[in-house]
């Protein structure tokens, strides 16, 4: 690469930097691990249920190391070409424009993949090259061969929760990471992060994550998925606003969560238990 494109490089990867801290309570010795599989640039995979910080995580860790993050929502309409690339038309001609995976390679950012099995199993075979030693991302349509920047890493994220035939990753992908399982937090630290996160007081916060451990015992049992950690936020935040508690949970906890009336009447009788 040419002293030109590398500041120019290095000017882009400015724009990703993760500009402040962000609010993240360890559980275990996630950041310890992460930070040793990043020295070994790694790829690495994060496996938990919904809302239970995985992207937050993602995004302390581009913090502390100070690095770039680009992050791709994944989803089913993604193509190969969405990842890596492709030529557009302007008054000028052709283009070609470098896709978010192409772009960390070429810059040394964090590539965070978020619930990547929703894309097509077609489409995340691109990464492939890019998470064993050639670290390498062949551009065919344009006839160049990408070497990562020695400061590229890519993590994957998905919930094994919804894993099924159709939507799961090929072993082939899979045993290409390291993976980090993720869970909702003890009832202590959960409370204490819905209280940062929300400003909300202690109490009221012990409140809510006691609701989510109701409805998550549903699970299985007429719910899909408990009430998220991230919901939980949005429920404290509610009421930070002035907003009744059970008017909060209400439309924070409850409705997002199912439209099934039995199971909506169950969880209100929750919120009333602990907010009348």
């Amino acid at each position: 690469m040419s002293q030109v494109a590398e500041l120019k490089g290095a000017d882009i990867a400015k724009q990703y930097l993760v500009a402040e801290e962000p609010y993240y309570c360890p559980v275990a010795d996630e950041v310890e691990t992460y930070e040793a599989a990043y020295e070994a640039r790694m790829p690495m995979m994060l496996k938990g249920p919904t809302g239970c910080g995985k992207s937050r995580f993602v995004e302390y860790m581009a913090w502390k190391l100070g690095k770039p993050l680009i992050t791709v929502a994944c989803n089913e309409d993604m193509t190969a070409s969405d990842l890596v690339g492709r030529f557009l038309l302007d008054k000028d001609g052709t283009k070609w424009q470098d896709g978010p995976l192409t772009l960390a390679a070429r810059i040394g950012a964090i590539c965070y993949l978020d619930e990547v099995v929703e894309a097509r199993q077609d489409t995340t075979v691109v990464i492939h090259p890019l998470t064993d030693h050639r670290r390498e991302l062949p551009l065919d349509k344009k006839g160049e061969l990408v070497k990562a920047h020695a400061d590229f890493q890519l993590v994957i994220s998905y919930n094994p929760g919804y894993q099924s035939l159709m939507k799961d990753l090929k072993q082939s992908t899979k045993q290409r990471f390291g993976a980090l399982d993720f869970d909702y937090p003890s009832t202590e630290i959960e409370a204490d992060i819905v209280a940062a996160e929300a400003g909300i007081d202690k109490d009221v916060a012990d409140k809510l994550v006691q609701i989510a451990h109701r409805a998550r015992n549903l699970k299985g049992h007429g719910l899909d998925e408990g009430i998220s950690t991230r919901l939980l936020v949005y429920a404290g935040q509610l009421i930070n606003k002035g907003v009744k508690p059970d008017v909060a949970c209400r439309v924070a906890l409850v409705r997002p969560l199912t439209d099934d009336p039995d199971m909506r009447e169950t969880l209100d009788a929750a919120v009333s238990t602990f907010f009348e």
